[in-house]
């Protein structure tokens, strides 16, 4: 399914947990959602990460998820769970669970809220890969958590031998390349705007939200890179920009901005649940907009 380098492939999908109307999982637009990501050039989804609402489902629902996403997709697409936690006990919990379910990988966020040093961050990280069968990738993005992976843990944690890949939302385009330079780690862009330039200097793909509503375009930005035409991948890229700056710099949070353009297209997605709230009109006309003029471009 994936290639040596590529562990769970190149264009990945970091897809919002569907809800019904009521607020409760919806498994059967879960199951919708992601052959149709699958179907439009996704190589591999990754299940309860930030745009998929990870703090507020539940143990059960995570797994539940798993389960029923490994059913719509088979091996046809990786999954990656996201487990991570401020709570090092509960992610390996959540780790057990999800390679029960069927996942392929896990994805294992910094350690949040509590700033454990460095050698704290690292014991974490091999905590959870020790426990669990199943490669980590490595979730970085300060941003939120208020703890970095810094580039020398990333280097040590890359000696562990379930310890393949890393999410890189650091904004830190010389300790990514300083990472990638000394390891042997698959990189993937966790910021729909570095798509391109990580992928140029060495990275393995991306894992993105905005794919959930532009999956083949997004992919097309790689296939045309890696067919040698860079003038038409940076362009690609660019003409993707209005929308990614809308979706996840304006604002609102990826998983209001995504689960909005997404019910407007009838596509699976339903409310986010609180304290998430929904995307006011106005806002969901401009997404609309951007979706519509970016479609119309080609």
């Amino acid at each position: 399914m994936t290639t040596s380098g590529s562990p769970f492939g190149r264009a990945l999908c970091a897809m919002i947990t569907p809800f019904t109307e009521e607020g409760a999982l919806d498994l059967d637009g879960a199951q919708r959602l992601a052959a149709r990501l699958v179907s439009e050039g996704c190589d591999g989804l990754v299940l309860s990460g930030t745009t998929g609402e990870s703090p507020t489902t539940t143990n059960a629902e995570k797994s539940a998820l798993v389960a029923a996403v490994r059913e719509a997709v088979g091996d046809r697409a990786s999954i990656v769970a996201g487990v991570g936690t401020f709570d090092t006990r509960h992610t390996v919990e959540l780790a057990l669970e999800a390679e029960k379910a069927g996942a392929d990988g896990l994805l294992v966020v910094a350690p949040y809220y509590s700033k454990p040093p460095q050698d704290a961050v690292e014991a974490h990280f091999r905590d959870v890969a020790d426990a669990a069968g199943l490669p980590v990738v490595l979730y970085d993005i300060p941003g939120r958590t208020g703890t970095r992976i810094e580039p020398d843990t990333v280097i040590r944690l890359a000696e562990h031998p379930r310890v393949v890949a890393v999410k890189d939302c650091s904004y830190d385009f010389l300790g990514t390349q300083k990472v990638l330079s000394r390891t042997d780690l698959a990189y993937y862009a966790g910021c729909d705007e570095h798509n391109l330039a990580l992928y140029a200097v060495g990275a393995t793909g991306y894992i993105s939200t905005v794919a959930n509503v532009v999956p083949r375009q997004l992919r097309s930005v790689l296939d045309a890179f890696d067919a040698g035409d860079t003038t038409e991948a940076a362009r690609r890229q660019q003409r993707a920009t209005p929308l990614i700056e809308l979706m996840m710099s304006a604002g609102l949070p990826g998983t209001v901005t995504t689960k909005a353009l997404l019910s407007e297209l009838g596509l699976p997605a339903g409310p986010v649940r609180a304290p998430l709230r929904p995307a006011g009109r106005e806002a969901v006309d401009g997404l609309l907009a951007a979706y519509e003029e970016f479609m119309a471009t080609g």
